[in-house]
């Protein structure tokens, strides 16, 4: 780990609502001054979206009906690693995107499911912030947790967190339930060898935990909001929490262990601002 070009990682799986943590750290950056480089987990897919469709065609006609996108199949898990290493060792590192849209594809020239080419970045930058699923993934050699400084995982108990896949799947993406609930089966492999374990060497999680029934998801009518639920915040050590700080700050909270703090839902965004802006101000110090 680099104390002089420290590496950020959210890890989560699709629908976990990481996005959440990545604005906590947006709103972070702008009020201490960091001038952060931005990477993209979807960057180190092995395919375009064209490709990836041929590729789990030919999977499919083998008999393998779990290749996916969480996958090393699918994934430059060498490259994640080979990023975070480089931008601790010297501060700058490679970059490219994957294109969502062809708004968003249009000042690069290139449409929906296409990367951007590779460019040299961060030489003007105070951190690395990377958002996405394999920020401390391990697989055989490839240890890419070892190169995190601060690795935060944001973990939905697993029904709620498949609620929210196949509604945002629906809202923004079009697809049927049905065609999510297929995709959830095709990744269950995958996210059971190479996301959960993740969940185990991050230094903090935040897990949003439902107060009403979310038994059976895949017939949710809603997204259970934040108000209906608590968010469990466990720590891997004490440094990254000052207990009775939070607890005077945020009203219902509670200790449910010597290294979990329990807050309302609705008090999530706060709470992860409070913890996080005291670990990147120290970041910034070194």
């Amino acid at each position: 780990m680099s104390k002089e070009h420290p590496v950020i990682a959210i890890t989560g799986s699709s629908g976990a609502g990481t996005s959440t943590v990545k604005n906590a750290f947006n709103h972070i950056f702008g009020r201490v001054g960091a001038r952060p480089v931005i990477i993209e987990g979807d960057s180190f897919h092995k395919f375009d979206r064209k490709q990836m469709k041929t590729a789990m065609e030919l999977e499919d006609k083998k008999g393998n009906k779990y290749f996916s996108h969480f996958g090393p199949e699918a994934n430059h898990f060498d490259l994640i690693e080979k990023t975070f290493k480089q931008y601790g060792e010297k501060g700058h590192c490679d970059r490219r995107y994957y294109i969502h849209s062809d708004e968003e594809g249009a000042p690069f020239g290139k449409n929906a499911g296409e990367f951007t080419e590779w460019e040299d970045v961060g030489r003007d930058s105070d951190l690395l912030f990377y958002e996405g699923l394999h920020g401390g993934v391990k697989d055989g050699n490839i240890d890419v947790a070892k190169y995190v400084d601060l690795l935060i995982g944001v973990v939905p108990v697993v029904n709620l967190e498949w609620i929210q896949k196949i509604h945002r799947d629906k809202e923004q993406r079009g697809y049927s339930a049905e065609a999510t609930v297929d995709t959830i089966h095709r990744r269950m492999w995958d996210y059971i060898n190479y996301l959960t374990p993740q969940f185990s060497r991050t230094h903090i999680n935040f897990q949003r935990v439902p107060t009403v029934d979310t038994s059976n998801p895949f017939i949710a009518r809603d997204i259970p909001t934040q108000d209906e639920s608590f968010v469990v915040v466990r720590f891997q050590d004490h440094k990254y929490c000052d207990f009775v700080y939070l607890q005077d700050m945020v009203a219902g909270s509670f200790m449910s262990r010597p290294n979990t703090l329990v807050v309302p839902g609705g008090k999530m965004g706060f709470v992860m601002e409070l913890i996080l802006r005291e670990q990147v101000e120290k970041m910034l110090k070194h």
